[in-house]
């Protein structure tokens, strides 16, 4: 029983991280009704919960599995810690993101506006990512050199204890 109470409970959780996150995508407004070239794809809040789980690659289905348990382990100051952090994050990147459409000097619709922001927060993520590669990259470059310093000076600040060494004399005791 205590088994299937944890599914029950990883799957709620699932289904709400999931309800969460599409709403947080943005929506394209359609102006004055008309539609305008081939229906759009069904947005990713349209389509069932199933159906966007499989569309998930395996390791993103994994990521997203060991978040929801982590959130299940989580107490509720925790969760509104989490909360808050992600609303701000979201502040930031709607600030960001306005500031660039401002930046680059476009007057949009709402429509155009909003795919403008859509792009930018996705290849914005792609190019976060890649920093962090990047920085990881040149950590694991850089981890062994430091290693090996940090070995050698501390090799030098350990006294001598072999058998037949005489210890160091202390500067004070130099008669």
């Amino acid at each position: 029983m205590g088994r299937q109470a944890n599914f029950v409970k990883i799957i709620a959780s699932l289904w709400l991280f999931a309800s969460f996150c599409a709403s947080a995508q943005p929506q394209s407004h359609r102006s004055n009704g008309r539609q305008m070239g081939p229906p759009p794809r069904q947005a990713p809040s349209m389509q069932s919960l199933p159906e966007r789980w499989r569309s998930l690659p395996p390791a993103a289905r994994q990521n997203f599995q060991r978040n929801a348990e982590r959130w299940m382990h989580m107490s509720p100051e925790e969760r509104a810690v989490l909360r808050e952090r992600e609303n701000l994050r979201r502040e930031r990147i709607r600030r960001e993101t306005e500031t660039a459409l401002r930046d680059s000097g476009l007057r949009l619709d709402q429509e155009k506006r909003a795919l403008f922001e859509s792009r930018y927060i996705q290849e914005r993520r792609k190019m976060e990512q890649q920093l962090r590669q990047r920085i990881e990259t040149e950590r694991q470059q850089q981890l062994p050199e430091l290693i090996q310093q940090l070995k050698n000076e501390f090799q030098r600040q350990q006294p001598s204890t072999s058998p037949g060494a005489k210890p160091a004399e202390s500067p004070k005791s130099g008669k």
